[in-house]
């Protein structure tokens, strides 16, 4: 599979950009041409609830939480409840443990997610580093360079 056809996993931060429109956002889009791959960018059911909190958190208006909502609709949304997916927790809960490197309980999920779907995941932060390549294949974007 080329770069454009592999199965992409967007994590929240991403998402931000993309629904922010700034110009790291349409970086991300256009580098990864996401409105035209043939197979739809996935989300964790995880990074929905984290976006649903941030709405709530900052205290968005009705227009931009129907752009979230409408944004989240051009994605495929996967659940972390399934067998996959929470075989790919355990492993990678059990690794970084005993790697002692502390990571995030959303961020598990989001990698375990990854890892059972077979996408790649793209981020702007380095959270993942310790999981590329032996539990995930991650396209880390520097928020600090727009390509």
């Amino acid at each position: 599979m080329s770069s454009s056809e592999s199965l992409l996993l967007l994590d929240t931060n991403v998402v931000v950009h993309l629904l922010r429109d700034n110009s790291l956002g349409r970086s991300i889009d256009s580098r990864f041409d996401l409105r035209n791959r043939p197979e739809r960018p996935l989300v964790s059911v995880v990074t929905v609830g984290e976006l649903l909190a941030l709405a709530e958190k900052l205290g968005w208006g009705l227009k931009k939480k129907a752009r979230l909502q409408e944004l989240v609709r051009e994605l495929v949304v996967v659940d972390v409840n399934s067998q996959p997916v929470l075989e790919a927790y355990a492993s990678i809960d059990s690794f970084l443990r005993g790697q002692g490197r502390p990571v995030g309980q959303n961020d598990m999920w989001i990698a375990a997610t990854a890892r059972a779907t077979g996408a790649t995941l793209v981020t702007t932060d380095k959270d993942f580093d310790p999981l590329d390549p032996r539990f995930l294949q991650r396209s880390w974007i520097d928020p600090g360079r727009v390509q």
